[in-house]
Formats: C-alpha cells, structure tokens, sequence
C-alpha cells in the first residue's frame, strides 16, 4: 500500500494537480483534490516514470 504520496514542486495550486507515490514494489498517481478516491497503480516504478516522461514530451494531453 502506497502511504508515500507527494504534489510535484510545479503544482500551480489551481486544483489540477495529481500526487505520485511509491513504495517498495509499487508506484501510482491519484487526483490531489480527491486523496481517497481511485489511484493508477504500477508494478514497480519504471511504468510511472515513462508516463511522466510522455507528458513532459507531449504525447499525452489534458482531454479538456
């Protein structure tokens, strides 16, 4: 169970911001305004690594 969550430091406050966690075996991503709600989770944390990286690079965009 992941117990180790954290805001990205470029978190703009505005409400539109997910938190990244990990543990010994597991990583995940879950809605910041929503904390107890439903969580991505990942075997490891290579799978979390390449969704940040295909953010940063473009290939994945806000649906709004």
């Amino acid at each position: 169970m992941i117990t180790n969550w954290r805001k990205p430091s470029r978190s703009e406050g505005n409400g539109a911001c997910v938190e990244l966690g990990y543990d010994a075996t597991s990583s995940g991503v879950r809605d910041s305004k929503n904390t107890t709600g439903p969580a991505l989770l990942f075997q490891g944390q290579a799978p979390v690594l390449a969704l940040i990286s295909a953010v940063k690079a473009g290939k994945i965009t806000s649906a709004r």
